[in-house]
């Protein structure tokens, strides 16, 4: 487990950074903030899945981005301030958290993380704005391909706990369409769903069924650090386990 935005800073700013963080556990459903409430702190998730939606009125809501171990929780963030979305953990993972004063304290020291601040928020609006046109666009088999694919990323397993229901809201889809694109991409061999679990069996094969977005949000998202996988500092490991 680790996060790419902690992992790519230097020593020096990652050894002041680890005593400031808290690990934190982040159960399926988990709010992080509501719209308009004021952000209290950050998390740089380590496995899991965290969706930025946007509630409408009668209680829908529609996901507009998603954030793993490749990214930050709560941006962008000044002072005081809050977002127009709710951040809610749809893939059961933990993170690293840090107190927002904190973050924009080391923020504005100008260094590696404020570089990379900037390069993933430029990333994360990148997904934004693919999404919006992959949901108007694209086929509910497409999208829960997409979804699938960025999911299997971050949580660095073939098996998650998902249910059709929080699919559906994800996708702003009917679940009972949800349950037949899924029966669709189980029939084809490429997943296996069983009572709210899903195993990937054919990543290849929901690549090549996927529209051409998932590659767009990875490639964007990829060239935000030079990743180094599988690598944690030794002190966040031992917090970790």
């Amino acid at each position: 487990m680790s996060n790419r935005i902690l992992d790519a800073l230097g020593p020096r700013e990652r050894e002041r950074l680890l005593p400031l963080l808290t690990i934190v556990s982040l159960p399926i459903k988990t709010v992080l903030f509501e719209p308009g409430e004021p952000i209290q702190a950050v998390h740089f998730p380590l496995d899991g899945v965290v969706s930025l939606v946007t509630a409408l009125e009668g209680g829908a809501i529609v996901e507009v981005a998603t954030i793993g171990n490749e990214g930050i929780v709560g941006l962008p963030l000044r002072a005081g301030g809050s977002l127009a979305v709710r951040a809610i953990s749809q893939v059961a993972g933990s993170a690293a958290r840090l107190d927002a004063a904190v973050f924009l304290a080391e923020a504005d020291r100008r260094g590696q993380l404020g570089l990379l601040i900037g390069r993933y928020l430029q990333a994360l609006f990148g997904q934004i704005s693919q999404a919006a046109g992959c949901n108007r666009l694209h086929t509910t088999e497409q999208r829960l391909s997409r979804w699938l694919l960025m999911s299997h990323d971050r949580v660095g397993v073939d098996e998650f706990l998902i249910t059709h229901e929080f699919l559906g809201q994800m996708l702003g889809s009917q679940r009972a369409t949800v349950t037949l694109s899924a029966g669709l991409l189980q029939a084809a061999g490429l997943i296996h769903y069983r009572r709210g679990e899903v195993s990937i069996l054919d990543r290849a094969g929901l690549e090549a069924t996927s529209c051409e977005c998932y590659a767009v949000i990875k490639r964007e998202l990829d060239e935000v650090v030079a990743t180094r996988p599988g690598r944690i500092p030794t002190e966040l490991t031992a917090w970790v386990r």
